[in-house]
Parts: structure tokens; C-alpha cells; sequence
């Protein structure tokens, strides 16, 4: 993608607990009497990568809009850079740029003009260099004469995203900013994040793609049921609740575990011919030599060994069935 690769911009000095967006005992209940969101309490800081995750309909577009200032919150507060989204909403708004999952833009007006438009309606005075550089970064600029329904998918994903930074705001939401999205694109679009958070604006996104998340976030949340069930710095979550697996390929297969390696919580798998060890990462002492040393008085040999860890999908998905 051109224009992603220019020399790095020094990262935005800034507190390192500084928190841009507070949200104090947030509720959303519709008309209909689904209670969406419930007493959600959360600090987004300044200049980081928030990955907010949660399975389908837990909550996660209902909290950005309301953050936004697009849905109206039934009890609680939020401050963006210290300003109410409900009575100080201009200058808390002014702050933000969404790109959100739908893509849905003027099909007759042209790249250049929407963007344009987009910067005039936050009150920003005309600036043809910054709508330039966005399109240039975002692989635009041969298309800024073009009507948008001439457009790829992934040309109009761009679009959003030039449409969201027109303004220069300070927060980024992109809520599933990759969804149907090609590869290429994907990795351009966590290039440009990378560019912009070095810039020191701070970018909240939700994705499917947790691996996603485990690449990019600097804390990740889960929200479910209109809770927030967690939040936590991703290098802590995953050491704390990230559980790494030993397995040893055997030499003979065996039928049952020798009641000698009972205390290891060993399991048998592939036939009988691995065992397989796990154990929490946070253990100073996992007990690897131990067990090591119990197999060779239990006369069993093994060919090969080799380790993994869980992933943030893998604790995700366990903290999930936890909730039900």
C-alpha cells in the first residue's frame, strides 16, 4: 500500500495510565426490554490498541455507539478527552472517527468529495493536503475522482476509513474493520493502525479474528451478556490464564497410564504412543524434571518431545464457557 512505509513517526509522549475514554456504570435497555448493556465500567488509554471481544450480540456495537454518541445511554456516564458524550457532545464527538461494520456511503459521489464532506461536517476548516495524504495511505488517490459504486468491496472499506480519519480525530473505532475482507488489505489496514497508534492516536476495534487481536492489542476486553467480564493487559492475560502443553512422542505406545505418573494428570492420546503434560504458565517450576525423571524409573522412553501454548482464541473461548 502506498505511502504506509515512510520513515517511523516518533510515538506521542503521554502518561502511560492516562485514560482518554471513561465509562462509569454504563446501562442501555431498548424499548423492547432487552437490557444490552449493564453497569460497564472501563478506562480506554491514551495512544493504545484496545481490542474489544465478545461472541455475537453480547454487546459490542451497542457500547461503541454509545461511546459514539450514537445510541443514547439509558443510566451511566462517558467522558471522551474529559467531555460528556451527552452534554458536551461536539467536542467529545469531534474527537472520535468510526468505521463501522456496514458499508454504506453515497454510491454517486465521488472518493475526494465524500471525504471532503466528511471533514466539513465536524466544523474542520478545508485542508486539500490532509484528505491527499489519507487517500495516498489508504491506496485512494488513483480512485479520488471516481463515484464510489464503482468501487470494489475492499476499496469501499478503504473509503470508510479515510472517511473516519478526515477529521485527524484522536480516537479510532473499527468495529470489524476486516470482515469480508482479502488478506492484503487486512495486512495493509493493521499497517496504517500500527502508523497511526506511532502517531498517538488511540484505536479501539473489535474483530472475529482473534488472532487478530492477539497480534495488535495492547489490553484486551471480553464482553458478554452486556457485561464486561474482563480486562486485562493481553502479555498478563495470556500469562496468567494461558496454559502450556507438553507432549512426548513414545517409543513403545502404551495402553494405560503407569499408576507411578498418576500425580502428573497425564493424558494418553494419539493411540497410546504420546503423553501429553500440561501445566499453568504462571508456575515458576511446572515440574518437567520431575516427570521427566519419574518416566525413566518407570522404564518408558520417548522419541521426540515438543511444546505449545494456548492462544488468546484458545482462553477466549474458555472464559466464554465459563459464563454459560
Amino acid at each position: 500500500m502506498a505511502g504506509l512505509t515512510p520513515r517511523p513517526t516518533p510515538r506521542a509522549i503521554v502518561p502511560a495510565m492516562t485514560a482518554i475514554i471513561s465509562v462509569n456504570n454504563l446501562s442501555k435497555t431498548y424499548a423492547s426490554g432487552l437490557q444490552a448493556l449493564k453497569n460497564i465500567n472501563l478506562e480506554i488509554r491514551h495512544g493504545e490498541i484496545f481490542a474489544l471481544l465478545g461472541p455475537n450480540g453480547a454487546g459490542k456495537t451497542t457500547l461503541i455507539g454509545t461511546i459514539c454518541g450514537i445510541v443514547n445511554p439509558t443510566d451511566g456516564k462517558v467522558l471522551v478527552g474529559g467531555h460528556d458524550i451527552v452534554k458536551a457532545y461536539r467536542p467529545a464527538r469531534s474527537m472520535i472517527g468510526l468505521v463501522p461494520q456496514e458499508l454504506t456511503t453515497d454510491a454517486f459521489e465521488s472518493v475526494w468529495g465524500t471525504v471532503s464532506f466528511s471533514r466539513g461536517l465536524f466544523g474542520k476548516k478545508a485542508n486539500p493536503q490532509h484528505i491527499e495524504k489519507v487517500l495516498k495511505d489508504l491506496s485512494l488517490w488513483s480512485r479520488k475522482d471516481s463515484k464510489i459504486i464503482t468501487l470494489s468491496g475492499g476499496m469501499k472499506r478503504r473509503l470508510l476509513i479515510a472517511k473516519a480519519l478526515s477529521h485527524e480525530p484522536k480516537i479510532l473505532f473499527l468495529d470489524e474493520p476486516t470482515a469480508g475482507v482479502d488478506v492484503e488489505l487486512r495486512r495493509d489496514m493493521w499497517r496504517l493502525v500500527r502508523s497511526l497508534r506511532e502517531s498517538g492516536v488511540t484505536i479501539i476495534l473489535t474483530t472475529h479474528y482473534i488472532d487478530e487481536a492477539e497480534q495488535m492489542a495492547d489490553r484486551v476486553g471480553v464482553i458478554n451478556k452486556g457485561e464486561i467480564i474482563l480486562v486485562e493487559n493481553k502479555a498478563e492475560l495470556m500469562r496468567k490464564l494461558g496454559r502450556k502443553q507438553l507432549t512426548l512422542q513414545l517409543h513403545d505406545p502404551l495402553t494405560a497410564i503407569p499408576p507411578q505418573l498418576a500425580g502428573h494428570h497425564l493424558e494418553l492420546s494419539g493411540n497410546g504412543s504420546e503423553l501429553v503434560y500440561t501445566y499453568d504458565t504462571q508456575g515458576e517450576r511446572p515440574g518437567i524434571a520431575a516427570l521427566l525423571d519419574d518416566l525413566d524409573k518407570a522404564g518408558i522412553q520417548f522419541k521426540d518431545l515438543q511444546t505449545t501454548q494456548s492462544s488468546l482464541e484458545d482462553i477466549f473461548v474458555s472464559l466464554l464457557r465459563e459464563e454459560k
